[in-house]
């Protein structure tokens, strides 16, 4: 059985995933999503808008940039 075949929330997550990645495996799973990007120090694409998410830079540093500029 495949993991999008097992998460119960797949169908649902995948209609407001924002990923753009082309290939994501993770797509519409959110836990392995987020378990990913934690393990690389990065946030996944639901944090940011659909312009940054464009750039694929997932790291924290970036989020804040976006959010807190001076």
């Amino acid at each position: 059985m495949e993991k999008k075949e097992k998460c119960p929330r797949y169908k649902l997550n995948s209609e407001t995933c924002n990923c753009t990645y082309p290939s994501c495996p993770r797509h519409g799973i959110c836990c392995e999503c987020i378990r990913y990007h934690r393990q690389r120090g990065e946030l996944p694409a639901c944090y940011f808008t659909e312009e940054e998410e464009k750039t694929y830079n997932r790291s924290i540093e970036f989020y804040f940039q976006r959010r807190f500029k001076k």
